[in-house]
Formats: C-alpha cells, sequence, structure tokens
C-alpha cells in the first residue's frame, strides 16, 4: 500500500468510526445527518460522498464492518487452538464484548436494514455470517466430544439450537447489559450441563 493509498483507507476508517459514533446512540441512524458525520469525522461532505457515494451506502459500510469485525474476532479466537472450555469462555466474552459496545437501536437498525430495507449485501454478510457462526460453533462442540467436555449423546442439531437459544438470549440488551462480568460463570454452568456424566 504506498502513501497515498494509505491515507485514502485512514480517511474511509476516520468516515466510518465517526458514523458509527453517530449511529450508536438511543436517537439510531435516522437521526445522523450528513452534516452531523462532516462534523465528527473532520472530512469534508464531497469527500465523504466520493467515498461513499450516499449517506444510506455510509450506513451500509458501517453495519458491514461491525458484522465483518465480529465475525473476525470469532475466527482469530477458534485459530488460537486453546481447549474447549478455554475457547467457549473467550467466545462468549467476545460476543458479548460486541454487544456492550452497542446501543440496543444501533442493533435494532442492523436488524431493519437487513429485513426491511431488503439490502442484498447486508442479508448475504447476515447468511455467511450465521452459517460461520453455526460452523465455528460445531467445531467447537466436536473439540469439546474429543476432550471429554461434551457428552456423545447430544447431537449436532439439539446442540446448534441450544447455542442458538444462548445466543438470541445474550442478544437481549436487559441480558447483555449485566451478564459480561459472569460470563466465566455462565460458562461453566453450561459446560457441567453437557458434560459426559459420571458413573
Amino acid at each position: 500500500m504506498n502513501g497515498f493509498e494509505k491515507r485514502s483507507e485512514e480517511k474511509r476508517k476516520q468516515i466510518l468510526t465517526a458514523t458509527f459514533d453517530l449511529m450508536n446512540s438511543p436517537q439510531g441512524v435516522e437521526s445522523v445527518t450528513i452534516d452531523e458525520i462532516v462534523k465528527q469525522s473532520g472530512v469534508s461532505k464531497a469527500t465523504i460522498f466520493k467515498y461513499f457515494g450516499s449517506k444510506d451506502n455510509l450506513i451500509h459500510q458501517v453495519f458491514i464492518e461491525f458484522m465483518t469485525n465480529m465475525a473476525d474476532s470469532a475466527k482469530a479466537i477458534m485459530a488460537e487452538n486453546r481447549p474447549f472450555e478455554e475457547t467457549l469462555i473467550a467466545m462468549s466474552q467476545n460476543k458479548i464484548r460486541y454487544l456492550e459496545q452497542i446501543e440496543h437501536q444501533f442493533y435494532m437498525d442492523l436488524m431493519g436494514y437487513y429485513t426491511q430495507k431488503e439490502d442484498r449485501d447486508l442479508s448475504l454478510l447476515m447468511e455467511t455470517y450465521t452459517k460461520e457462526s453455526f460452523s465455528i460453533m460445531l467445531d467447537l462442540f466436536h473439540r469439546g466430544r474429543k476432550e471429554g467436555k461434551v457428552d456423545l449423546r447430544y447431537s449436532d442439531e439439539f446442540l446448534m439450537l441450544f447455542f442458538e437459544a444462548l445466543v438470541e438470549g445474550i442478544s437481549n440488551p436487559k441480558i447483555y447489559d449485566k451478564i459480561l462480568p459472569y460470563t466465566e460463570e455462565w460458562t461453566e454452568i453450561i459446560v457441567k450441563g453437557i458434560a459426559p456424566s459420571k458413573k
């Protein structure tokens, strides 16, 4: 990457960060204006349009960046190849940390863009993210089976439904606001609940 490309990328990130900060408020996406983005980012209106074309496309890019970063961080944790319980704790903490960064309205706006705006790129990213998340968790449960931490009598389908139910629960703002300090205990209960019974 040459000097010009590096400056362009830095400017692009500056705009995305400023827009994320404005979107991540109780008022949400609808309240964000281009003038506010200009003020927050210190970048001219012309430059914002040069990089993103429109406010709608910029918002779309903020959502994509958030989802991509969350997915990449989960893959990085799996790549560390730590034991099952350590990995499960790290994955849980990671998910909660990302949810903790955002206002409930940001999450609702993200879902709105995904479902109501028929944003093709975002829909595709969401589908890919969901498939990858399930694949990662399935790999993790298989690792747990090999380590003797997950009972063989539980099918992949059941374990994935169990995990999905947990994620849905964490996504509730009333829960994720409070759960971060208890991630280790929460994970321990999950593991003890699915561990093979001692005979």
